[in-house]
Protein backbone atom coordinates (compact mmCIF):
# COMPACT_ATOMS: atom_id res chain seq x y z
CA UNK A 1 0.00 0.00 0.00
CA UNK A 2 1.54 3.29 -1.08
CA UNK A 3 1.25 6.50 0.94
CA UNK A 4 -0.26 8.61 -1.82
CA UNK A 5 -3.71 10.08 -2.44
CA UNK A 6 -6.48 9.06 -0.03
CA UNK A 7 -4.53 5.98 1.08
CA UNK A 8 -2.15 8.30 2.93
CA UNK A 9 -4.91 8.63 5.55
CA UNK A 10 -4.66 4.93 6.41
CA UNK A 11 -2.40 3.04 8.77
CA UNK A 12 0.46 1.29 6.90
CA UNK A 13 -0.43 -1.79 8.98
CA UNK A 14 -3.88 -1.90 7.33
CA UNK A 15 -3.09 -5.08 5.42
CA UNK A 16 -6.22 -6.08 3.51
CA UNK A 17 -9.97 -5.83 3.12
CA UNK A 18 -11.78 -9.15 2.80
CA UNK A 19 -15.29 -10.57 3.01
CA UNK A 20 -16.39 -11.95 6.39
CA UNK A 21 -18.03 -14.86 4.58
CA UNK A 22 -16.41 -15.78 1.24
CA UNK A 23 -12.99 -14.21 1.89
CA UNK A 24 -12.89 -12.23 -1.37
CA UNK A 25 -10.28 -9.44 -1.38
CA UNK A 26 -11.18 -5.81 -2.11
CA UNK A 27 -9.00 -2.82 -2.95
CA UNK A 28 -8.14 -0.73 0.12
CA UNK A 29 -7.95 2.68 -1.54
CA UNK A 30 -11.55 3.17 -2.64
CA UNK A 31 -15.05 3.25 -1.18
CA UNK A 32 -16.74 -0.11 -0.67
CA UNK A 33 -20.01 -1.16 0.85
CA UNK A 34 -20.55 -4.93 0.94
CA UNK A 35 -18.64 -7.73 -0.78
CA UNK A 36 -18.74 -7.46 -4.56
CA UNK A 37 -18.81 -11.26 -4.84
CA UNK A 38 -21.49 -12.31 -2.35
CA UNK A 39 -23.07 -9.12 -0.95
CA UNK A 40 -22.08 -9.77 2.68
CA UNK A 41 -20.03 -7.58 5.07
CA UNK A 42 -16.36 -6.76 4.61
CA UNK A 43 -13.71 -6.81 7.33
CA UNK A 44 -10.55 -4.82 7.85
CA UNK A 45 -7.45 -6.94 8.47
CA UNK A 46 -4.56 -5.33 10.33
CA UNK A 47 -1.00 -6.66 10.17
CA UNK A 48 -0.50 -8.01 13.71
CA UNK A 49 2.81 -9.24 15.05
CA UNK A 50 3.13 -12.04 17.63
CA UNK A 51 4.56 -11.09 21.02
CA UNK A 52 3.62 -7.44 20.60
CA UNK A 53 4.18 -5.42 23.75
CA UNK A 54 0.87 -3.69 24.67
CA UNK A 55 2.90 -0.60 25.61
CA UNK A 56 3.89 -0.26 21.96
CA UNK A 57 0.24 -0.25 20.90
CA UNK A 58 -1.59 1.76 23.58
CA UNK A 59 -0.99 5.49 23.87
CA UNK A 60 -2.04 6.09 27.47
CA UNK A 61 -1.78 9.86 27.04
CA UNK A 62 -4.91 9.79 24.85
CA UNK A 63 -8.29 9.40 26.54
CA UNK A 64 -10.35 8.33 23.56
CA UNK A 65 -10.55 5.30 21.31
CA UNK A 66 -7.64 6.77 19.34
CA UNK A 67 -5.31 5.53 22.09
CA UNK A 68 -5.43 2.28 20.04
CA UNK A 69 -4.53 3.91 16.72
CA UNK A 70 -1.73 1.38 16.12
CA UNK A 71 -4.40 -1.29 15.53
CA UNK A 72 -6.92 0.96 13.76
CA UNK A 73 -7.07 1.44 9.98
CA UNK A 74 -7.33 5.25 9.98
CA UNK A 75 -4.38 7.38 11.09
CA UNK A 76 -5.08 9.81 13.97
CA UNK A 77 -4.20 12.81 11.82
CA UNK A 78 -7.06 11.86 9.46
CA UNK A 79 -9.56 11.23 12.26
CA UNK A 80 -12.91 12.97 12.50
CA UNK A 81 -13.13 12.88 16.28
CA UNK A 82 -15.27 14.33 19.04
CA UNK A 83 -13.29 12.49 21.77
CA UNK A 84 -15.24 9.24 21.65
CA UNK A 85 -14.50 6.11 23.65
CA UNK A 86 -12.60 5.38 26.88
CA UNK A 87 -15.91 5.13 28.74
CA UNK A 88 -16.00 4.10 32.40
CA UNK A 89 -16.91 0.90 34.18
CA UNK A 90 -19.45 1.25 36.97
CA UNK A 91 -19.61 -1.55 39.52
CA UNK A 92 -23.13 -2.85 40.03
CA UNK A 93 -22.26 -5.48 42.64
CA UNK A 94 -19.25 -7.53 43.65
CA UNK A 95 -18.78 -9.32 40.34
CA UNK A 96 -20.89 -7.28 37.90
CA UNK A 97 -19.89 -4.09 36.09
CA UNK A 98 -21.66 -1.81 33.63
CA UNK A 99 -19.79 -0.31 30.69
CA UNK A 100 -21.44 3.11 30.38
CA UNK A 101 -21.43 4.06 26.72
CA UNK A 102 -23.83 6.93 27.42
CA UNK A 103 -20.70 9.02 28.17
CA UNK A 104 -19.83 9.13 24.46
CA UNK A 105 -20.46 12.14 22.22
CA UNK A 106 -24.14 12.14 21.15
CA UNK A 107 -24.84 9.91 24.15
CA UNK A 108 -24.27 6.43 22.74
CA UNK A 109 -21.78 3.81 21.59
CA UNK A 110 -22.66 4.71 18.00
CA UNK A 111 -20.12 7.55 18.24
CA UNK A 112 -17.29 5.00 18.15
CA UNK A 113 -18.32 3.49 14.84
CA UNK A 114 -19.27 6.76 13.21
CA UNK A 115 -15.96 8.38 14.10
CA UNK A 116 -14.13 5.62 12.25
CA UNK A 117 -16.67 5.20 9.46
CA UNK A 118 -16.95 8.90 8.67
CA UNK A 119 -13.16 9.34 8.88
CA UNK A 120 -12.58 6.58 6.35
CA UNK A 121 -15.41 7.63 4.03
CA UNK A 122 -14.27 11.26 3.91
CA UNK A 123 -10.65 10.21 3.35
CA UNK A 124 -11.83 8.15 0.38
CA UNK A 125 -13.78 11.02 -1.14
CA UNK A 126 -17.38 10.66 0.08
CA UNK A 127 -19.29 13.93 -0.12
CA UNK A 128 -22.73 12.97 1.22
CA UNK A 129 -23.29 10.25 3.80
CA UNK A 130 -26.56 8.36 4.26
CA UNK A 131 -27.90 5.70 6.61
CA UNK A 132 -31.14 4.27 7.95
CA UNK A 133 -31.34 4.35 11.73
CA UNK A 134 -33.59 3.56 14.66
CA UNK A 135 -32.20 6.61 16.47
CA UNK A 136 -28.71 6.75 17.97
CA UNK A 137 -26.78 5.93 14.79
CA UNK A 138 -28.54 8.78 12.99
CA UNK A 139 -27.58 11.27 15.69
CA UNK A 140 -23.97 10.11 15.64
CA UNK A 141 -23.76 10.23 11.84
CA UNK A 142 -25.26 13.72 11.83
CA UNK A 143 -22.73 14.92 14.41
CA UNK A 144 -19.67 13.42 12.73
CA UNK A 145 -20.87 14.55 9.32
CA UNK A 146 -21.12 18.07 10.71
CA UNK A 147 -17.61 17.80 12.15
CA UNK A 148 -16.32 16.61 8.77
CA UNK A 149 -18.18 19.28 6.82
CA UNK A 150 -20.15 16.82 4.67
CA UNK A 151 -23.88 16.52 4.03
CA UNK A 152 -25.88 13.82 5.82
CA UNK A 153 -29.21 12.21 4.97
CA UNK A 154 -30.81 9.82 7.45
CA UNK A 155 -34.02 7.82 7.13
CA UNK A 156 -35.74 6.88 10.39
CA UNK A 157 -38.93 5.03 11.33
CA UNK A 158 -41.72 7.56 11.75
CA UNK A 159 -42.38 6.44 15.34
CA UNK A 160 -38.79 7.18 16.40
CA UNK A 161 -38.87 9.33 19.56
CA UNK A 162 -38.83 13.00 18.60
CA UNK A 163 -35.65 13.67 20.57
CA UNK A 164 -33.64 11.56 18.11
CA UNK A 165 -35.16 13.35 15.12
CA UNK A 166 -34.50 16.83 16.46
CA UNK A 167 -30.95 15.88 17.42
CA UNK A 168 -30.20 15.08 13.78
CA UNK A 169 -31.74 18.31 12.57
CA UNK A 170 -29.74 20.26 15.16
CA UNK A 171 -26.57 18.99 13.46
CA UNK A 172 -27.88 20.07 10.06
CA UNK A 173 -28.79 16.64 8.70
CA UNK A 174 -31.70 16.00 6.37
CA UNK A 175 -34.18 13.62 8.03
CA UNK A 176 -36.81 11.50 6.30
CA UNK A 177 -39.39 9.70 8.46
CA UNK A 178 -40.57 6.42 6.99
CA UNK A 179 -43.47 4.15 8.05
CA UNK A 180 -42.31 0.83 9.53
CA UNK A 181 -38.95 -0.34 10.89
CA UNK A 182 -35.30 0.37 10.14
CA UNK A 183 -35.58 -2.18 7.33
CA UNK A 184 -38.25 -0.04 5.67
CA UNK A 185 -36.05 3.03 6.17
CA UNK A 186 -33.21 1.19 4.44
CA UNK A 187 -35.46 0.35 1.49
CA UNK A 188 -36.52 4.01 1.25
CA UNK A 189 -32.90 5.11 1.10
CA UNK A 190 -32.06 2.54 -1.56
CA UNK A 191 -34.84 3.98 -3.73
CA UNK A 192 -34.20 7.69 -3.11
CA UNK A 193 -30.50 8.28 -2.54
CA UNK A 194 -28.15 9.66 -5.18
CA UNK A 195 -25.70 7.26 -6.89
CA UNK A 196 -22.88 9.34 -5.38
CA UNK A 197 -24.14 9.01 -1.78
CA UNK A 198 -22.17 6.70 0.47
CA UNK A 199 -24.17 4.37 2.72
CA UNK A 200 -22.88 4.00 6.29
CA UNK A 201 -25.50 1.43 7.31
CA UNK A 202 -24.52 -1.09 9.96
CA UNK A 203 -21.90 -3.44 8.46
CA UNK A 204 -22.70 -2.29 4.94
CA UNK A 205 -19.28 -0.64 5.07
CA UNK A 206 -16.17 -2.06 6.76
CA UNK A 207 -15.02 0.67 9.14
CA UNK A 208 -17.71 1.23 11.77
CA UNK A 209 -16.91 -2.15 13.29
CA UNK A 210 -13.30 -0.97 13.71
CA UNK A 211 -14.49 1.82 15.97
CA UNK A 212 -16.67 -0.57 17.94
CA UNK A 213 -13.87 -3.09 18.43
CA UNK A 214 -12.16 -0.58 20.72
CA UNK A 215 -14.70 -1.52 23.39
CA UNK A 216 -12.90 -4.86 23.59
CA UNK A 217 -9.49 -3.21 23.92
CA UNK A 218 -10.80 -0.95 26.67
CA UNK A 219 -12.16 -3.91 28.61
CA UNK A 220 -8.75 -5.59 28.44
CA UNK A 221 -7.17 -2.47 29.95
CA UNK A 222 -9.91 -1.81 32.48
CA UNK A 223 -9.73 -5.40 33.75
CA UNK A 224 -5.96 -5.03 34.20
CA UNK A 225 -4.84 -7.09 31.24
CA UNK A 226 -7.57 -9.67 31.65
CA UNK A 227 -11.15 -9.93 30.40
CA UNK A 228 -14.49 -10.58 32.11
CA UNK A 229 -15.95 -14.07 32.04
CA UNK A 230 -19.26 -12.98 30.50
CA UNK A 231 -20.27 -10.00 28.35
CA UNK A 232 -24.01 -9.26 28.13
CA UNK A 233 -24.73 -7.17 25.06
CA UNK A 234 -28.02 -5.75 23.71
CA UNK A 235 -28.05 -6.65 20.03
CA UNK A 236 -29.72 -4.86 17.14
CA UNK A 237 -27.47 -4.72 14.10
CA UNK A 238 -24.72 -6.46 16.06
CA UNK A 239 -21.74 -4.25 15.21
CA UNK A 240 -20.56 -3.98 18.82
CA UNK A 241 -20.73 -7.73 19.40
CA UNK A 242 -18.86 -8.41 16.17
CA UNK A 243 -16.31 -5.69 16.96
CA UNK A 244 -15.40 -7.08 20.37
CA UNK A 245 -15.19 -10.63 19.02
CA UNK A 246 -12.79 -9.32 16.36
CA UNK A 247 -10.76 -7.41 18.96
CA UNK A 248 -10.27 -10.53 21.06
CA UNK A 249 -8.95 -12.42 18.03
CA UNK A 250 -6.52 -9.56 17.38
CA UNK A 251 -5.34 -9.63 20.99
CA UNK A 252 -4.66 -13.35 20.77
CA UNK A 253 -2.72 -12.83 17.53
CA UNK A 254 -0.52 -10.29 19.37
CA UNK A 255 -0.06 -12.59 22.37
CA UNK A 256 -2.04 -10.50 24.88
CA UNK A 257 -4.52 -13.27 25.69
CA UNK A 258 -4.86 -16.98 25.09
CA UNK A 259 -7.64 -18.90 23.38
CA UNK A 260 -10.15 -18.41 26.21
CA UNK A 261 -12.81 -15.80 25.47
CA UNK A 262 -15.52 -14.06 27.45
CA UNK A 263 -18.81 -15.83 26.81
CA UNK A 264 -20.78 -13.42 24.64
CA UNK A 265 -24.51 -13.04 25.30
CA UNK A 266 -26.75 -11.51 22.65
CA UNK A 267 -29.84 -9.89 24.19
CA UNK A 268 -32.98 -9.01 22.26
CA UNK A 269 -36.63 -8.27 22.96
CA UNK A 270 -39.20 -11.00 22.45
CA UNK A 271 -40.82 -8.55 20.01
CA UNK A 272 -37.80 -8.68 17.67
CA UNK A 273 -35.37 -11.57 18.19
CA UNK A 274 -33.85 -12.82 14.91
CA UNK A 275 -30.45 -13.58 16.48
CA UNK A 276 -32.03 -15.43 19.40
CA UNK A 277 -34.19 -17.49 17.07
CA UNK A 278 -31.26 -18.28 14.79
CA UNK A 279 -29.21 -19.40 17.78
CA UNK A 280 -32.07 -21.50 19.17
CA UNK A 281 -32.55 -23.27 15.85
CA UNK A 282 -28.79 -23.74 15.39
CA UNK A 283 -29.03 -21.96 12.04
CA UNK A 284 -26.00 -20.55 10.25
CA UNK A 285 -27.88 -17.37 9.34
CA UNK A 286 -30.68 -15.35 10.85
CA UNK A 287 -34.09 -15.06 9.23
CA UNK A 288 -36.14 -11.84 8.96
CA UNK A 289 -38.34 -11.27 12.00
CA UNK A 290 -41.99 -10.59 11.07
CA UNK A 291 -43.86 -7.62 12.57
CA UNK A 292 -40.93 -6.42 14.70
CA UNK A 293 -42.04 -4.50 17.78
CA UNK A 294 -40.10 -3.13 20.75
CA UNK A 295 -39.76 0.19 22.55
CA UNK A 296 -36.02 -0.48 22.80
CA UNK A 297 -35.63 1.01 19.33
CA UNK A 298 -31.99 0.01 18.96
CA UNK A 299 -33.11 -3.63 19.15
CA UNK A 300 -35.76 -3.28 16.46
CA UNK A 301 -33.63 -4.62 13.62
CA UNK A 302 -35.64 -7.42 12.01
CA UNK A 303 -33.06 -8.56 9.46
CA UNK A 304 -29.47 -7.76 10.54
CA UNK A 305 -26.98 -8.23 7.71
CA UNK A 306 -24.40 -9.35 10.30
CA UNK A 307 -26.71 -11.90 11.90
CA UNK A 308 -24.55 -14.78 10.66
CA UNK A 309 -21.43 -13.20 12.19
CA UNK A 310 -23.21 -12.71 15.53
CA UNK A 311 -24.18 -16.37 15.57
CA UNK A 312 -20.61 -17.37 14.80
CA UNK A 313 -19.30 -15.18 17.62
CA UNK A 314 -21.77 -16.60 20.14
CA UNK A 315 -20.94 -20.19 19.28
CA UNK A 316 -17.18 -19.71 19.15
CA UNK A 317 -17.16 -18.14 22.62
CA UNK A 318 -19.56 -20.63 24.24
CA UNK A 319 -22.10 -17.85 24.62
CA UNK A 320 -25.85 -17.73 24.26
CA UNK A 321 -28.74 -15.58 23.06
CA UNK A 322 -31.76 -14.62 25.10
CA UNK A 323 -34.98 -12.72 24.37
CA UNK A 324 -36.46 -10.84 27.32
CA UNK A 325 -40.17 -10.04 27.60
CA UNK A 326 -40.94 -6.59 26.25
CA UNK A 327 -42.90 -5.90 29.45
CA UNK A 328 -39.72 -6.31 31.53
CA UNK A 329 -37.52 -3.83 29.71
CA UNK A 330 -38.65 -0.52 31.19
CA UNK A 331 -38.68 -1.72 34.79
CA UNK A 332 -35.28 -3.40 34.35
CA UNK A 333 -33.79 -0.14 33.03
CA UNK A 334 -35.17 1.67 36.06
CA UNK A 335 -33.76 -1.02 38.37
CA UNK A 336 -30.33 -0.73 36.77
CA UNK A 337 -30.33 3.06 37.14
CA UNK A 338 -31.48 2.85 40.75
CA UNK A 339 -28.78 0.30 41.58
CA UNK A 340 -25.88 2.08 39.90
CA UNK A 341 -26.64 5.73 39.10
CA UNK A 342 -26.16 4.94 35.39
CA UNK A 343 -28.63 6.64 33.04
CA UNK A 344 -29.79 3.36 31.49
CA UNK A 345 -31.45 3.23 28.09
CA UNK A 346 -34.14 0.63 27.29
CA UNK A 347 -31.59 -1.52 25.46
CA UNK A 348 -29.54 -1.65 28.66
CA UNK A 349 -32.72 -2.55 30.52
CA UNK A 350 -33.06 -5.57 28.25
CA UNK A 351 -29.44 -6.51 28.94
CA UNK A 352 -29.92 -6.13 32.71
CA UNK A 353 -33.07 -8.27 32.65
CA UNK A 354 -31.17 -10.94 30.69
CA UNK A 355 -28.28 -10.77 33.18
CA UNK A 356 -30.65 -11.34 36.10
CA UNK A 357 -32.34 -14.25 34.32
CA UNK A 358 -29.06 -15.94 33.42
CA UNK A 359 -27.76 -15.52 36.94
CA UNK A 360 -30.96 -16.98 38.40
CA UNK A 361 -30.63 -19.97 36.06
CA UNK A 362 -27.01 -20.51 37.08
CA UNK A 363 -25.70 -19.90 33.54
CA UNK A 364 -23.71 -17.03 35.07
CA UNK A 365 -21.98 -18.33 38.18
CA UNK A 366 -21.82 -16.30 41.41
CA UNK A 367 -18.05 -15.82 41.13
CA UNK A 368 -17.94 -15.01 37.43
CA UNK A 369 -17.01 -11.48 36.46
CA UNK A 370 -19.80 -10.15 34.27
CA UNK A 371 -19.95 -7.02 32.11
CA UNK A 372 -23.31 -5.54 31.07
CA UNK A 373 -23.43 -2.82 28.41
CA UNK A 374 -25.41 0.39 28.70
CA UNK A 375 -25.25 1.38 25.05
CA UNK A 376 -26.72 4.87 25.38
CA UNK A 377 -28.41 7.51 27.46
CA UNK A 378 -31.98 6.99 28.55
CA UNK A 379 -32.71 10.71 28.32
CA UNK A 380 -33.56 10.51 24.64
CA UNK A 381 -36.44 8.14 25.41
CA UNK A 382 -38.12 10.31 28.01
Amino acid sequence: MTASGPVASFNPEFESLTCFDCGAHHEIGRLHSVCESCGLPLQVNMRLKPDTDPASVIDRSIYSLWRYSKVLPVLPEAAITLTEGWTPLVQADGQTWVKDEARNPTGSFKARGMSMGVSAAVALGARRLVAPSAGNAAGALAAYGAAAGVEVLVAMPEDTPRQFVEECRQYGAQVELVPGTIADSGRWLAEHRSPDDFDLSTLKEPFRVEGKKTMGYELWEQFDGDLPDVIVYPTGGGTGLVGMWKAFDEMEAMGWIGATRPRLVSVQSDGCAPVVEGFRRNNRRTEPWPDARTTAYGLRVPNPIAGFICLRALRETGGTAIAVPESDIEKAAAALSAATGVDACPEAGAAWAAHETLRDRGWIGPEERTLVFNTGTGLKYR
